[in-house]
């Protein structure tokens, strides 16, 4: 006998209507890995643009889709030659260039899978994915090479550039499926440590065949692409255009995390599409962007506010809301914002995607219960890389398939609820995982790294957003007995082992950790903490000149601060990449030629007001430093 807790409580016809009719997602796609889908394109229009890289402002590199394939070719037999085989892995480090995209498509010309190594990220983080992957080849260029461990075969892209030249410029004759595994992405696990997903060609092919369809993009358009290659959603900006016939426009790493650059890129191309997370298109916003009326908005990676909604939706033609994490392939769900609506909503499933509200029980929520998000169809990862356990945890078999089929759903940990429209609105998390500007993070990493630290005995990380749209890590800890946790040591040991993105911008002690009636660490108690003020400063230093007093005022004013002193880092101070925007908004008009990039070149009042004239004390910062600083600043945008 079923207990009746466990008896299906729906009526049948809304149970046919949530698990079937707003399921109903069934469409065709190729049947194609992804780089023989891009040569089909290429033998279609060999000579239209492929590829853009706006190398200046003055001067731009273009690759016809002969040229690019020709390029990705030739690198594929040079690969081949050095011991890539079928269902290998291959790291990709590389500086944003038409490079990149050559190096993504000769790895998969070879069988093989890329795994995007991030240049902004930490050298041990990096170490740790070539380990975890059992990488023996990377490309990537010379200057890179001292970020990567010397156990790997380095394939750099211009030291070895004669010798790819040389081979023949057909394609490899290599044998792939669409059930081949395409890359290895790392996302940020609860244990201290990343954890790779292995996602299909097929799943990418239905991927990218919905987008095509909705939100849309046809042959002849053109996208700008601002995504680092280490999060997914930058599949869609680099693969999307080379696989209907559009042109990629390849935003710099300098130009991702630059408004006023994005501005610009966007007035010189006019592209008809530019997807961001809603972090960036904030940046834009900040740099004064007033729209374009041709170009189509896509947001995702974190929440779409509806206040920023309403803010793009007056500056393009459409707007877009994506929802989706990387286990089930970039997008799942989408959305088309209009005006007046109260609520922004993910939308509805996909192409071949079937999304699910279930409670404890595995039933189905009715219209307007909140619910766990499940998510089945095409798009689910193989799984996690080399973590079974894992694996079989979040994908369990799907019981709502039809009969006779077989399908896997993952578990999101997002708490969601269908409207009475048949659209999803997502409410949060069911455990401790957030997104920060648009970079999904498990808060255990950041505890365990900090964690390990000498002397701390517990430690909680939490998201606090004190004004509309800040988002901010915080750290709070409690030190062992008789022991001097500095937050200087906190600081580093999370820049040394954590990318940007998760480092806090400030460090708390307690005595103790506040505690729910069960024992459990009260995170709700935390956020009513008033908010905590970023690491105190060694020494504070006063302005020394008219020109630092300026600076420092407009730096009080943007980190909320009551002074600061002109010797001390801005992203020691609680600065992250948006409130960056913000100070470079504030002196633009009296200094139209400063750039985001020497912001974070001079990351001190001292050196910020010796760069723009009439300073005192540092009138340059030393050149080892400067490149600590650049780098430093680097990982505290993490561009997208």
């Amino acid at each position: 006998d079923r207990r009746l807790s466990e008896l299906p409580m729906l009526p049948e016809p809304e149970r046919r209507r949530l698990l079937e009719e707003w399921n109903d997602t069934a469409r065709e796609y190729p049947e194609l890995p992804i780089h023989a889908q891009f040569e089909a394109q290429a033998a279609r229009t060999p000579d239209a643009a492929a590829v853009i890289f706006p190398s200046s402002p003055e001067s731009e590199e273009t690759l016809s889709y002969a040229e690019l394939d020709a390029r990705a070719n030739r690198l594929a037999h040079h690969l081949i030659a050095q011991g890539v085989e079928p269902g290998s892995m291959v790291g990709l480090c590389v500086e944003r260039s038409p490079r990149m995209l050559e190096g993504l498509l000769a790895i998969l010309k070879c069988g093989a899978a890329y795994v995007p190594l991030d240049p902004g990220f930490p050298v041990d983080r990096l170490a740790y994915m070539v380990e975890d992957a059992r990488l023996e080849v990377v490309v990537s260029e010379t200057r890179l090479s001292g970020l990567l461990p010397s156990t790997v075969r380095l394939v750099s892209l211009d030291a070895s550039a004669d010798e790819i030249e040389e081979h023949p410029s057909t394609k490899p004759e290599v044998a792939t499926s669409v059930e081949d595994r395409m890359y290895v992405i790392y996302t940020s696990g609860s244990t201290g440590r990343p954890k790779g997903v292995e996602i299909a060609h097929r799943s990418v092919s239905n991927f990218l065949a919905s987008m095509a369809r909705e939100p849309g993009f046809a042959e002849g358009e053109r996208l700008l692409a601002v995504t680092t290659l280490s999060f997914d959603i930058s599949n869609l900006e680099l693969l999307l255009p080379l696989v209907v016939g559009g042109t990629v426009i390849v935003a710099s790493s300098a130009q991702t995390g630059d408004g006023a650059a994005l501005k610009g890129l966007l007035a010189r191309y006019r592209p008809e599409v530019m997807q961001a997370t809603p972090a960036t298109w904030r940046l834009l916003l900040l740099s004064g962007w007033e729209g374009d009326a041709e170009l189509r908005i896509f947001s995702g990676g974190e929440a779409l506010p509806r206040e920023l909604a309403d803010s793009l939706l007056e500056r393009g033609q459409e707007v877009w809301n994506l929802y989706g994490p990387t286990e089930t392939t970039i997008w799942s769900a989408v959305k088309r914002i209009e005006a007046g609506e109260e609520i922004v909503t993910i939308g509805r499933p996909i192409a071949c995607t079937r999304i699910y509200v279930l409670d404890a029980r595995f039933q189905p929520q009715p219209v307007g219960v909140p619910g766990e998000l499940w998510i089945g169809g095409d798009g689910l990862a193989i799984g996690y890389l080399d973590r079974p356990e894992l694996t079989a945890e979040r994908f369990v078999d799907d019981p709502f398939v039809p009969s006779g089929e077989n399908g896997r759903m993952y578990r999101t940990g997002d708490l969601a609820r269908w409207r009475a429209d048949g659209e999803l609105e997502c409410l949060g998390r069911v455990d401790t995982q957030v997104k920060v500007r648009g970079y999904r993070i498990e808060l255990g990493e950041i505890e365990s790294v900090l964690g390990d630290v000498d002397g701390v005995q517990q430690c909680v990380a939490v998201v606090r957003e004190d004004t509309p749209g800040d988002q901010r890590l915080v750290a709070y800890y409690v030190a062992e007995s008789g022991a001097e946790v500095s937050q200087a040591d906190l600081r580093s040991r999370a820049s040394e082992t954590l990318p940007g993105y998760m480092v806090p911008s400030g460090f708390v002690e307690l005595e103790t950790l506040p505690l729910t009636p069960n024992g459990k660490v009260d995170r709700k108690a935390l956020l009513a903490l008033e908010a905590a003020a970023p690491a105190a400063e060694a020494e504070y230093v006063a302005p020394r000149s008219e020109s630092e007093a300026r600076v420092a005022e407009i730096w009080q004013a943007v980190l909320r601060l009551d002074r600061v002193s002109v010797t001390t880092n801005f992203f020691d101070l609680g600065g992250h990449s948006l409130l960056l925007a913000q100070v470079h908004a504030k002196l633009y008009e009296r200094h139209p030629d400063l750039t985001i990039v020497d912001l974070f070149q001079y990351p001190t009042v001292a050196s910020l007001a010796a760069h723009l004239g009439n300073g005192t004390g540092e009138t340059a910062a030393p050149r080892e430093r400067k490149g600590r600083d650049l780098a430093r600043g680097r990982r505290a945008l993490m561009k997208r």
